[in-house]
């Protein structure tokens, strides 16, 4: 039964004043306390028992048995109304535990405990906090176990084993025997972070957006709750969960976008580690989970006619992305040659009502025509067949300018440039505002020159890829090797030369050079 409303308010205001007056905790003061990494399972002696941690409680029952959804306060938390929660493990952050029981209630600052008492005895399957938790936004010196012999509904979860602890990145302290759960915003990505951690490999959300807004639901806690951790808007929660989605390879998403959103990149064998650079920045940056396709070595035919014949090797691959994906769904198509510097999921997210492919024009004073090498397609309608296509070309039906520049295959008004420019910035970066660099310029770009105006933001998502290990010193080195990249591309990402790297330097002749001799 829960402790009545009084009780926890004389009790919370009780608490306020001893952290007030910032007493040490027993576990600070305690000789069992203050060598934490002996202990597998914290304990103190005033509360019988332990509280497991994230590990312990994950292996307490299948994890697996159900796909897991994550729910926010955000406007998508609407759609709930829409799903049967039965089919999911849910995973309530904050006070969305008061509108519907789940299975695990996630809080971090424990004066959300005081405000959601009641529910979380009536709603939580589990309870799960820092080990350290938040007042105020703030990580306290004050354990787990000081609380729970504070506040009666954690002693109460307590007791009933429902209750869990972990590491929050925040805190000075950390407990050795569990891993730290990273997060620096909000609790989403401390939430996400946790299921990646117990080995949950898809998670599904709901009121886990950007933005500056709570779902109806929760207008009453606008005043109370909203963005009162002094950050601008819920944007920020992203930078986290895509590193948790990259680093530990999650199948992420909202409930009610197309996932995973599939990315084909136009590339060939001396343009491979420009493409890891790009899948990088673009994992980065992500949202949600992205499915990264170089399409090289493709079956294509070549034209009779060679003036019809592809510029670069991989110049018709586009024509193959809609039967890749079966005909079914949306794709983005990108060039190898590319950065990306802004969250994907807002060109997956463009409306495509009416129209089949998406595209972006270029501003007129930069005297550029329309640019393909950035699209959003619809598949389900593109019933492209490659061999039909360049038949198309072999028999005059097109040519390939007007195959490749005004992308005749598609009726011109399914076709809508309403990408904005930033999204295929070419050559020009624009702070705040360029989404996607695009290196057209082949002798100047990063990977072969070190003129690139634009070149060190490359070599910075080159040098964090490497770092991160997303990708391999081997890998790069190999690429040395083969003569796709500058002999001194490695110290300009502060790396010792490769061992050969005087002969490599005298042979070097940039890919684009060989092309076109060829």
């Amino acid at each position: 039964m829960a402790p009545s409303s009084d009780s926890v308010t004389w009790f919370w205001q009780t608490l306020r004043e001893k952290i007030s007056q910032g007493r040490h905790s027993p576990a600070e003061d305690s000789e069992s306390g203050a060598d934490l990494k002996r202990f597998k399972l914290v304990q103190t002696t005033d509360t019988k028992g332990t509280i497991p941690d994230i590990l312990h409680w994950a292996n307490s029952f299948d994890i697996h048995a159900k796909q897991w959804l994550i729910l926010g306060k955000g406007p998508s938390y609407s759609l709930v109304k829409n799903v049967d929660l039965a089919n999911y493990y849910t995973c309530s952050l904050n006070h969305v535990l008061r509108e519907h029981p789940v299975d695990l209630a996630h809080i971090i600052d424990i004066d959300v405990v005081a405000d959601c008492s009641e529910s979380i005895e009536r709603n939580a399957r589990f309870l799960i906090l820092p080990f350290f938790p938040h007042d105020n936004h703030r990580p306290t010196k004050r354990t787990l176990y000081d609380f729970v012999n504070a506040i009666p509904i954690l002693r109460s979860m307590h007791d009933q084993g429902r209750l869990v602890w972990y590491n929050l990145s925040t805190s000075k302290k950390q407990v050795d025997c569990s891993p730290v759960v990273t997060a620096k915003f909000f609790s989403a990505e401390a939430a996400v972070n946790i299921l990646a951690i117990c080995g949950v490999k898809t998670i599904r959300s709901l009121g886990v957006d950007g933005g500056s807004s709570y779902a109806p639901n929760y207008h009453d806690l606008e005043s109370k709750t909203l963005l009162t951790n002094k950050h601008a808007s819920f944007d920020r929660q992203f930078e986290n969960i895509a590193r948790t989605i990259r680093t530990k390879k999650i199948n992420y998403a909202p409930l009610h976008k197309e996932s995973p959103i599939r990315v084909f990149v136009g590339t060939d064998k001396t343009q491979m580690l420009a493409a890891r650079v790009l899948e990088y920045s673009i994992k980065k940056h992500a949202s949600m989970t992205v499915d990264f396709v170089p399409m090289i070595d493709l079956p294509v035919p070549i034209p009779k006619d060679p003036a019809n014949r592809p510029r670069t090797g991989f110049s018709f691959s586009r024509f193959l992305i809609p039967s890749l994906c079966g005909h079914k769904g949306r794709a983005i198509y990108l060039d190898a040659d590319m950065l990306v510097l802004a969250d994907i999921a807002k060109l997956w997210d463009m409306n495509m009502d009416g129209v089949d492919i998406l595209c972006a024009e270029q501003p007129s004073k930069r005297g550029r025509i329309r640019q393909y090498s950035v699209m959003v397609l619809n598949c389900s309608n593109l019933v492209w067949e490659i061999d039909e296509i360049v038949a198309g070309l072999d028999v005059g039906r097109y040519n390939y300018l007007h195959l490749m520049h005004d992308f005749c295959l598609v009726r011109q008004d399914r076709i809508e440039a309403s990408i904005p420019y930033e999204w295929n910035s070419l050559e020009i970066f624009e702070k705040d505002k360029t989404c996607l660099i695009h290196y057209t310029d082949m002798p100047t770009q990063p990977w072969v020159s070190f003129r690139n105006p634009n070149g060190l933001f490359w070599y910075n998502a080159f040098r964090e890829a490497v770092l991160e290990g997303f990708i391999s010193k081997l890998e790069f080195y190999r690429e040395v090797e083969q003569g796709h990249v500058s002999p001194d591309l490695p110290k300009r990402i502060g790396l010792a030369a490769h061992r050969d790297h005087e002969r490599l330097s005298k042979e070097f002749i940039p890919p684009y050079k060989r092309f076109s001799k060829n």
